[in-house]
């Protein structure tokens, strides 16, 4: 809608994540580099954890791509697993059939799918999203299918992504087990208020267009009203452009933006 009149490639504040829009702060790129660390030293369990909207999700697609022609990858999303159905919900991340079988068939084809993985040399990683959402009974299942191993190396590889509560969730008493066999891990913060400011010119400038499309006071606005979190940062600015467009004004001004965020308040689901 907007992107030709501010000469842009693409929209710069899309809401779905995307590695080739990666800002990278400070608190990003170590999130990054423990991920990265986890891969390549085969950890066992890697966690990473932080509030909605804060880019975890794009950080792991960003993993990914630099990995994708030496790992076999699984999403789980769905963490909603009944005691005792977690293997078969691992079965189906991968794209392994698991249907009309007893528990020690689909453990056995389980094993078998992992040491041919293996003997291609490729790395078997399944990843958890939302994984605060599991009970301590199902982690300690996937901790259980953790344990195959080839002589000295992991056979698969798991990351858990989720909100703090999964913080809180393995600070349990009855996961001492399971804790010791984090290799990495680490705690995705919003975004330091000068931070927004470079955030917001990175994204613009990644979408062909001029870096100060946005004024320094504008962004302090967004700061202010997103607390830094990336998928609000995208939201505001974003509509911000709507409105800019719509008037014609060539730049995003801090009282264009204070109008944005009044009828976000008023008009939308925003109670910030």
């Amino acid at each position: 809608m907007y992107e030709q009149f501010y000469r842009l490639r693409e929209k710069p504040f899309g809401m779905l994540p995307d590695p080739d829009f990666i800002y990278w702060s400070q608190g990003h790129s170590m999130a990054y580099t423990m991920l990265e660390y986890g891969v390549i030293n085969n950890a066992g369990f890697t966690v990473i954890t932080g509030d909605i909207g804060c880019g975890k999700t794009t950080l792991i697609r960003f993993l990914l791509k630099q990995f994708q022609q030496s790992v076999t990858v699984g999403l789980l999303s769905n963490t909603d697993i009944k005691e005792g159905e977690l293997l078969r919900w691992v079965m189906m991340a991968f794209d392994q059939p698991f249907e009309q079988q007893s528990r020690m068939a689909v453990f056995h084809d389980f094993q078998r799918f992992l040491i041919d993985q293996y003997s291609q040399q490729k790395r078997t990683i399944l990843i958890v999203d939302e994984a605060q959402n599991f009970s301590a009974a199902t982690l300690e299942e996937l901790r259980m299918l953790s344990n195959i191993n080839a002589d000295k190396d992991q056979l698969i590889q798991i990351i858990l992504v989720g909100q703090p509560e999964l913080r809180k969730l393995l600070q349990s008493p009855g996961l001492v087990q399971f804790v010791q066999r984090i290799s990495s891990n680490f705690h995705l913060v919003p975004l330091e208020l000068n931070e927004v400011y470079d955030y917001v010119r990175y994204r613009v400038s990644q979408a062909g267009g001029v870096a100060d499309l946005f004024s320094r006071q504008a962004c302090r606005l967004v700061a202010d009203a997103s607390k830094g979190v990336p998928r609000t940062i995208n939201l505001l600015c974003d509509t911000a452009l709507v409105y800019a467009y719509s008037v014609e004004a060539r730049y995003v001004s801090s009282s264009l933006m204070a109008t944005v965020i009044a009828d976000k308040k008023m008009y939308g689901l925003s109670s910030g």
